[in-house]
């Protein structure tokens, strides 16, 4: 037998290994997503497709039905997670996808509404570190892959050359391409769901513009900066307001960053957590400062 009709087999046997913990989601207004059996119980899938959803049931390989309830979403990483009593199923082996290098093959599962398993195959097109998307999700590795996703297959899972899951595809993190959170991300992200029902989000309470910096407040600063962020509007309780900023102060630098935006804010708030204190220096009066803020989650979920 050839060397590739081995693979080619080889190939067949872990679609339809992997293809067992592979589901159908039933729920929103779209066509179904695909999903995965991550845990007992537990399914993930793609937040995008169950927008709108009032019921959500899950298929099987088996051809059972299961209804689902949404343990909670993240738009930001666009993953969400369902909870399926008594699902069948195994759940797959996972690998790292730091492992994976540019190059390397690898195949993606998706459930049709039909029930029957679909795959797609290519390879790495790009491995790259941790990222953030337009959303504000963090995302542990950015993984390009040179394949395509068939409509439905959002939520169905990354496979390597050795049959492990390395992660779950969507198409809803980049326009026209395929994207996959490492299971690293899945894991993070799926146990604050399933604790909290939300991505806890750190915030400052503050309400800025860009402002133009003269000359002589660059001295203060000591830097060659042109542009800092005004404070337009404190929220009351805040962390900020907590920390003593007051209306009309302009940020200057946060975390030891220069902020001359709120995306540079947002930067630099991604890594921080609900209870750390982060640096923040301010002009008030001509004079610059330092203030020290405690993280709080963002109100309102």
């Amino acid at each position: 037998m050839s060397a590739l009709m081995n693979f080619s087999n080889e190939l067949a046997t872990i679609a339809e290994g992997v293809g067992q913990s592979v589901v159908t989601v039933h729920g929103g207004r779209r066509r179904p997503s695909s999903g995965i059996v991550w845990r007992k119980g537990v399914v993930v899938t793609s937040e995008h497709a169950l927008r709108g959803a009032q019921e959500i049931t899950v298929s099987t390989a088996a051809e059972k039905n299961f209804t689902a309830t949404l343990a909670g979403r993240d738009p930001s990483t666009d993953l969400a997670v369902l909870r399926v009593e008594g699902i069948e199923g195994p759940v797959p082996k996972f690998g790292d996808s730091t492992s994976l290098k540019l190059g390397h093959f690898v195949l993606a599962l998706g459930r049709s509404w039909r029930g029957n398993v679909v795959a797609s195959a290519g390879i790495v097109g790009g491995a790259s570190g941790a990222w953030r998307t337009w959303r504000g999700g963090q995302i542990e590795q950015h993984l390009r892959l040179a394949l395509e996703l068939y409509p439905g297959m959002s939520g169905g899972p990354l496979i390597d050359a050795e049959g492990r899951v390395v992660g779950m595809n969507t198409a809803g993190l980049a326009p026209g391409r395929a994207v996959t959170l490492p299971v690293a991300t899945v894991n993070r992200v799926a146990d604050e769901l399933l604790q909290k029902g939300h991505i806890a989000r750190p915030y400052l309470g503050l309400s800025m513009a860009p402002v133009p910096l003269p000359e002589k407040l660059r001295d203060v600063v000591g830097a060659n900066i042109s542009t800092g962020l005004l404070v337009m509007h404190v929220e009351s309780d805040s962390p900020a307001g907590k920390a003593g900023i007051a209306l009309g102060d302009v940020l200057i630098q946060l975390q030891g960053k220069y902020v001359a935006d709120t995306v540079a804010v947002r930067d630099a708030l991604a890594s921080g957590r609900i209870g750390d204190n982060v640096k923040a220096k301010i002009l008030r009066g001509g004079a610059l400062s330092e203030q020290s803020i405690t993280l709080g989650e963002r109100p309102g979920r």
